[in-house]
């Protein structure tokens, strides 16, 4: 199992950092901090404001950011019958996508963790909203990977198939975003550990839901 899982997590660490054509893990970043440049263009100069939704934001970016790589996490492994050759070599659908998940988190939530940085002195965070929104992301963040690649696996092959991915991840990851955006009011902790437990539960389905749709878009 060891000796299959490295090699397939560097290939998809390679092929998403770098991307190609796709912009590789540069363009979510830059997609995120856009959205923190222009938003308080967007509110006005209301300091009170910004650092009270700032949090919010920087949670829907994130979402909107993990969304961007959907059309490349799964369907062209399809295309070029990459997992009709993984299958003969005795390496599960469920493996593939269970690293793929790995790897798509590796590839923005990190990233996205250092970009708040910067991200939240342009919305006005103190420090201790910008601790909570780091751990928030840290919780979460793995959950949405698990989502997106669950989502494209589903989509695979469908006529439009990317946009309706993303149509279909914002409603499933509105857990993940109230809890996270909901730890920065009172009770913070416990939106800390709900927004972990929604992302364990997503990350748990992924592999067995994101492996049948393979087959089925395989068949």
């Amino acid at each position: 199992m060891t000796g299959q899982f490295w090699p397939l997590l560097k290939r998809d660490l390679a092929r998403l950092l770098l991307g190609g054509r796709g912009g590789g893990a540069l363009l979510p970043i830059l997609f995120f901090l856009c959205v923190a440049m222009l938003y308080p263009f967007a509110v006005g100069p209301d300091a009170a404001l910004l650092a009270r939704t700032g949090g919010g934001v920087i949670w829907v970016a994130a979402l909107l950011a993990a969304i961007l790589p959907l059309d490349r996490l799964v369907e062209p492994d399809i295309d070029l019958g990459l997992f009709d050759q993984w299958t003969l070599r005795g390496i599960s659908e469920e493996l593939v996508i269970t690293v793929r998940v790995l790897a798509h988190w590796l590839s923005f939530g990190p990233p996205l963790m250092l970009a708040a940085l910067p991200a939240a002195a342009l919305l006005g965070l103190d420090g201790h909203s910008l601790l909570t929104v780091e751990i928030g992301l840290l919780a979460g963040t793995p959950g949405l990977a698990a989502l997106g690649v669950t989502v494209a696996a589903l989509t695979a092959g469908l006529r439009g198939g990317a946009a309706l991915g993303g149509l279909l991840v914002i409603p499933m990851a509105v857990p993940v975003l109230i809890f996270g955006a909901g730890s920065l009011g009172t009770g913070g902790e416990s939106g800390l550990a709900l927004t972990a437990a929604a992302s364990l539960v997503l990350l748990a389905i992924a592999p067995f839901a994101g492996g049948a749709a393979v087959r089925a878009a395989r068949g």
